[in-house]
């Protein structure tokens, strides 16, 4: 019983350390590709997408479907306590 305990603690610190060495060169390959990514950006080749336009029409769709679905919600509970 011991031996398999040993082995299991021996099989959860071999995976917690291939996470932190998996998760340690993450970061560093990160801000590797940041460092030499950046020149680009400041050349303008990396530009931001444009934001999409709001709608302002939505919003008031959006308000009488709300009260709509208070409407649904009454009724909903008024019929299940009956």
């Amino acid at each position: 019983m011991a031996e398999l305990m040993l082995d299991g603690v021996k099989l959860m610190v071999m995976g917690m350390v291939t996470v932190l060495v998996f998760l340690i060169l993450m970061v560093i390959l990160m801000n590797l590709m940041s460092k030499l990514l950046s020149p680009l950006a400041k050349a303008r080749f990396l530009e931001p997408a444009p934001a999409a336009p709001k709608k302002p029409a939505a919003k008031k769709a959006a308000a009488g479907n709300d009260a709509a679905l208070a409407a649904a919600a009454v009724a909903a509970v008024k019929a299940h306590t009956k």
